[in-house]
C-alpha cells in the first residue's frame, strides 16, 4: 500500500525541483546538531511555518528512523490510528514505513491500531515528510495520527513507544507536530503560547495538557506533545529547549488573528 500525499499543492508546492529549492532555502544547517530523542515542529503552510520548522530540522540530527506523532484534525478513524501503508509519497519521492518498529509499538502499546481512514487527509504529519527527507534521504518512519484527549493514554502510548523504541535497539527520534495558539492577536497569542512553552521546556506532560485545557490554548497537537514528553523521559531526557517561535502574522503583517509556531528539541 502506498499513502498519496493529501496536501501536496496546498501546504506546500507538489512541483519536486521548486520543493527541494524551498527546503534548501527553508533549513539551514547548523554548526552544531543536537541529537534529541524528540522535537516539536509546526505543520501549518511552508509558507507560514516554513521557516520554523527549516530552524528546526536544521538544528538536529535525524537518525534513521522517525515516529512522527500528529493530531487528528478530522475525527475520522481510531483513536491511536498507525498507518498501515508500506510508503509514504511525497513529490520528492516514497518514504518507507518501518514495519519492525511499528510492529514494536503495537506489541507495547495496545492501544495503537492499524488504520488508514485517520491518515486519509490528514495534513500534520504529512508535511513533517518532506523536510525529513531533505535532511536524511534514507529515514524511515512510523506514523500515528492521535485523536483522544486525556493524560491517561498519553502517558500509556508514551511508556509504549519507549518501550518499543528501547527493544528497537537504534537511535529514533519522535516528531510530535503541531502548531500553537490560533486564531487570536499575536500579542494574546505569545501570553497563552509562553504557559504551554513553560511546562514543555520543564518537562511536565501533565502541566502542559492541564494548562492548555485550563486556559483555553488551541495546541492542536498538545497530545502528540504530551505523549512525546512521556516517551523522552521515559528515555531519559534531561532537558527541553526552545529552538524559534513565530506567528502567521510575521508572515503577512497583519498581528490581528495570527496563528502560532515553536519549535523545540528534547534532550
Amino acid at each position: 500500500m502506498l499513502r498519496q500525499p493529501a496536501v501536496a499543492g496546498q501546504f506546500y508546492t507538489d512541483n519536486p525541483r521548486q520543493l527541494r529549492a524551498d527546503l534548501e532555502r527553508l533549513v539551514v544547517p547548523a554548526a552544531v546538531k543536537e541529537r534529541p530523542l524528540g522535537v516539536i515542529s509546526p505543520h501549518a503552510g511552508y509558507m507560514y511555518s516554513g521557516t520554523v520548522a527549516g530552524e528546526l530540522y536544521g538544528a538536529v540530527e535525524v537518525p534513521a528512523t522517525v515516529i512522527i506523532l500528529g493530531p487528528n484534525h478530522h475525527g475520522a478513524g481510531r483513536r491511536v490510528a498507525l498507518s498501515p501503508a508500506e510508503q509514504w509519497q511525497t513529490p520528492l519521492g516514497a518514504v518507507v514505513v518501518n514495519s519492525r518498529l511499528s510492529s514494536l509499538v503495537r506489541q507495547h502499546a495496545p492501544l495503537v491500531e492499524e488504520d488508514a481512514a485517520a491518515h486519509l487527509y490528514e495534513h500534520s504529519l504529512e508535511v513533517q515528510v518532506p523536510f525529513l527527507q531533505y535532511v536524511r534521504p534514507d529515514v524511515s518512519i512510523v506514523p500515528l495520527c492521535l485523536g483522544f484527549g486525556d493524560f491517561a493514554s498519553c502517558r500509556a502510548l508514551g511508556e509504549g513507544i519507549a518501550a518499543a523504541i528501547r527493544e528497537y535497539g537504534e537511535d529514533v527520534l519522535i516528531v510530535a507536530s503541531s502548531d500553537m495558539t490560533h486564531y487570536e492577536s499575536a500579542a494574546a497569542a505569545r501570553r497563552k503560547d509562553e504557559q504551554a512553552m513553560a511546562a514543555v521546556t520543564a518537562l511536565d506532560p501533565p502541566g502542559l495538557l492541564r494548562v492548555c485545557h485550563q486556559e483555553g490554548i488551541t495546541m492542536c497537537g498538545v497530545v502528540p506533545a504530551t505523549v512525546m514528553l512521556v516517551a523522552a523521559l521515559e528515555l531519559g531526557a534531561t532537558r527541553a529547549r526552545l529552538v524559534c517561535y513565530a506567528t502567521s502574522g510575521d508572515v503577512t503583517g497583519d498581528n490581528r488573528q495570527v496563528v502560532a509556531y515553536a519549535a523545540f528539541t528534547v534532550i
